[in-house]
Parts: structure tokens; C-alpha cells; sequence
């Protein structure tokens, strides 16, 4: 299993796939927003979206786990 880790703190503006989608590495899965500027989270392996760990406006800090992927 991968997780997928925010790398700043920052707010979750939009969840891009779902649970139980697959993915490919290098796919983004959410997209962060801080300071005025989008940031986009990707899966760092081929694998199924097991779990999505956040919900859209929700704020994560630098290291906060996104998503689980299988």
C-alpha cells in the first residue's frame, strides 16, 4: 500500500478521483490550495484508490495522509 501525503499545509480544494478508481503513477489525486496557488497531489504508484482520507475544504498540514492506494 502507498499513501498519498500532503507536502504543505494548505486547504483541500478539489478531490480529483474517487474511492475505488484506478490510478496510474503520476495521476493526480487531489488538489491542494495555499497561499493563492493550486497544488497538485499524485500517486506515486499504479494502483485502486482504497480510501480518500479528506473531504473537499478540509485544511491538512505538511505531512497529513490524503489518500490510500492498493
Amino acid at each position: 500500500m502507498s499513501e498519498v501525503k500532503a507536502n504543505m499545509a494548505g486547504s483541500v480544494w478539489k478531490i480529483v478521483v474517487s474511492q475505488g478508481e484506478a490510478v496510474t503513477k503520476g495521476q493526480d489525486i487531489v488538489i491542494l490550495e495555499s497561499m493563492k496557488m493550486e497544488i497538485p497531489l499524485a500517486a506515486e504508484v499504479d494502483g485502486v484508490v482504497k480510501e480518500i482520507k479528506v473531504s473537499e475544504g478540509d485544511f491538512v498540514n505538511d505531512g497529513d495522509t490524503i489518500a490510500i492506494i492498493a
